[in-house]
């Protein structure tokens, strides 16, 4: 079985978790202001070290990273890459940076695996203005966390994209 399958189509066995909806909520919320205020080395300070960015493409939503082709595949490490890449000004296409306006609303929360993770999703609308473009992107996110020296933290992130293109460049430059 795939990790995509394993996280999001058939979820592991999850428990019952002292995490709230709200806390989870409060995340969200905290990593759409960062984003939408280029904060990037704080908005990476929320993540753990084992950390999973992914974005499949749209034709193949439950795609195994491993064996498939992606929008985004990162791991800290090239999340940490992609910080430095964007608040450089050889970002071409975000130098100047764009506006952007992050929405998170329907957060659930699932439950806590064996290993402390705490499972949820969440749906998403990112919108991002630059110079004469408006770009918008809408899907959900299949988010996990987990708790580190009290404070909430995500381990991975799943974003499924609810459009079947990229308009109208085929890419996402900024983070969702």
């Amino acid at each position: 079985m795939s990790r995509r399958e394993a996280t999001v189509v058939e979820r592991p066995e999850l428990r019952p978790t002292d995490v709230t909806r709200g806390e989870l909520e409060d995340l969200l919320y905290e990593e759409a202001y960062l984003l939408d205020e280029w904060r990037m080395e704080d908005w990476l300070e929320l993540w753990e070290d084992d950390a999973e960015y992914v974005i499949p493409t749209n034709d193949n939503p439950h795609a195994d990273p491993d064996n498939d082709l992606m929008y985004v595949n990162h791991d800290y490490r090239l999340l940490k890459g992609l910080v430095v890449r964007l608040m450089s000004v050889h970002a071409h296409r975000e130098y100047p940076w764009s506006k952007t306006r992050h929405f998170v609303s329907n957060v659930r929360v699932f439950g806590e695996d064996a290993d402390g993770v705490v499972h949820g999703d969440a749906a998403f609308m990112v919108w991002r203005f630059r110079q004469q473009d408006r770009d918008c992107y809408v899907g959900r996110y299949d988010v996990r966390a987990r708790r580190v020296d009290g404070r909430l933290k995500l381990v991975g992130k799943w974003i499924m994209l609810d459009a079947w293109t990229l308009a109208p460049y085929g890419a996402v430059s900024i983070i969702l």
